[in-house]
């Protein structure tokens, strides 16, 4: 029996929510013609298989193996598209969602997939451990008004909410696996892949076998899946140049050049901001973060630019806020807003009491550009916060959940859907406002968007991601470019929506 690891990840996407409906394609039966395997690197592990406690991120590509979600996310980051829903409707306040669900699929042990197993696995996510579980905090029920139809009762609208049912909020696990022992490392879903654990090793190695009666065979390309984790660099490294892995997420953009020249193309999107993450904006952990002149002079005391340089290499673009381009949200000026002026730092800091500067304890983990660090510490030093690390190992999301550290550097997700990135990153029950820090400026903005629409809605955005720039919620220094590279048999479109390309994305080319 397979016993897991802690390990961790970050990560979410976005949607609409208009009356939507059509048929999921699909067929039952193996018909379909696959090639015979495909080998993905990873960079973490998955932390479970309990498909009430999952995560996503990174750690997505293992679960859409195994589960099944209710409706699947669209590549764009903004849409989503029928799967185990084919149908669905909300009332005129969008506070009641109704589902039609297919009535064809069982899981890979036997048992119908029905929806009152629906309601059941959405009520388990809503309370179990999952870090993506704020997602649905707005999910007041959800119960079958007859075999094959689901009810979603919300206590209040949330535009974002269809797609996180495309997400880890959706994933639909077999009831007869509700608490078995062996419910983390044995998933049972109605999935395109069956975990064969007698052939994985925890950690390191997962292997998947074709599910022979998956109720959407054409989807399915390859007879076996195999993810191989892989925790630095230069292992990933190894595995493509050693011709072992079809396809990978880089985590390290340094290897690019040797990967390309080992005959990989490297596909890339600018999903993420990379920078700061100044969580204790109440000064709980240092009191010193709880006053928004140190956070600003913070911001004002790195170097943007030589970030993206010697961090980042030159792949991605610099940026001083966490909205996309593409929103209306964004606002080109705010990235001049904290132009790199040490002597401006020092004299915030003085304005907030600490002339003689601070100490600052800041967490790393291997999965971090080491190259990073050294210039971090010169010049946050040269205006006096004198920081030192503390690596932590793969523990980094764990630590940072639990309000380890007020401060830590980080990718994170830019969402394409504005409500998404701001139950992600912003409202006081998001994923990543890890200490829950509240403000009643925020707070208005975020009830107003919540409702608004058109130009209100539009200028409400603007006025959020102004507020947060200037309070120094974050401490953005780029857009990172995300590579996901692919052997010559291997072809992929990526995901705008999620660190990971969709599953069924990455397919045997033409």
């Amino acid at each position: 029996m397979m016993r897991f690891q802690k390990a961790a990840v970050a990560a979410v996407i976005a949607a609409g929510l208009a009356l939507a409906g059509c048929g999921g394609g699909g067929n039952s039966g193996d018909t379909a013609k696959s090639a015979p395997s495909l080998v993905l690197g990873n960079i973490i592990p998955p932390a479970t298989f309990e498909a009430r406690n999952i995560n996503w991120g990174n750690q997505s590509v293992y679960f859409q193996a195994v589960y099944d979600s209710l409706l699947k996310p669209s590549s764009n980051g903004k849409d989503v598209e029928p799967n185990l829903a084919t149908q669905w409707e909300y009332n005129a306040d969008k506070t009641v969602l109704t589902m039609k669900l297919r009535d064809d699929v069982t899981f890979t042990d036997g048992t119908a997939f029905t929806a009152e197993v629906a309601a059941q696995n959405l009520l388990r996510f809503r309370d179990g451990t999952s870090p993506q579980k704020s997602k649905v905090v707005d999910m007041a029920d959800a119960t079958a008004k007859d075999k094959n139809t689901l009810e979603i009762t919300l206590k209040q609208a949330n535009p974002a909410f269809l797609i996180y049912l495309a997400q880890a909020a959706g994933m639909q696990e077999s009831p007869a696996a509700f608490g078995k022992p062996d419910v983390q490392t044995n998933p049972v879903g109605s999935g395109p892949y069956i975990l064969n654990t007698g052939s994985s090793v925890v950690g390191t190695s997962y292997k998947f076998d074709k599910n022979p009666k998956y109720w959407n065979a054409d989807a399915v390309k390859y007879d076996t899946l195999t993810i191989n984790v892989y925790n630095d660099a230069t292992s990933l490294l190894n595995a493509l140049r050693g011709k072992q892995l079809d396809a990978s997420a880089i985590n390290d953009v340094s290897i690019i050049p040797q990967v390309k020249a080992a005959g990989f193309t490297d596909n890339g999107n600018e999903l993420n901001f990379a920078g700061l993450m100044l969580f204790d904006r109440a000064g709980q952990s240092n009191p010193a973060l709880g006053k928004v002149e140190v956070r600003q002079a913070i911001n004002y005391a790195v170097d943007r630019d030589a970030f993206l340089k010697v961090v980042g290499l030159g792949f991605g673009k610099v940026t001083g806020q966490v909205f996309r381009e593409d929103s209306p949200a964004y606002d080109q000026s705010l990235n001049d807003t904290y132009k790199f002026d040490p002597a401006k730092a020092k004299d915030l800091l003085a304005k907030a009491g600490y002339p003689n500067g601070f100490d600052l304890t800041i967490p790393t983990s291997p999965g971090f550009p080491k190259q990073m660090w050294p210039l971090l510490q010169q010049q946050l030093g040269d205006v006096g916060i004198k920081v030192s690390y503390t690596d932590v190992g793969q523990n980094i999301i764990a630590d940072l959940q639990s309000k380890k550290y007020g401060v830590s550097y980080f990718t994170l997700q830019r969402d394409a859907n504005e409500w998404q990135l701001i139950s992600n990153l912003l409202a006081p029950t998001a994923t990543w406002n890890t200490f829950k820090y509240q403000d009643p400026a925020v707070d208005a903005l975020v009830s107003k968007i919540r409702t608004a629409e058109g130009a209100d809605r539009d200028s409400a955005l603007k006025e959020l991601n102004k507020y947060v720039v200037d309070q120094a919620w974050f401490a953005p220094w780029y857009t990172p470019t995300n590579f996901f590279v692919t052997n010559a048999k291997t072809q992929v479109e990526l995901n705008q929506g999620n660190a990971w390309p969709n599953l069924w994305n990455i397919t045997p080319k033409a």
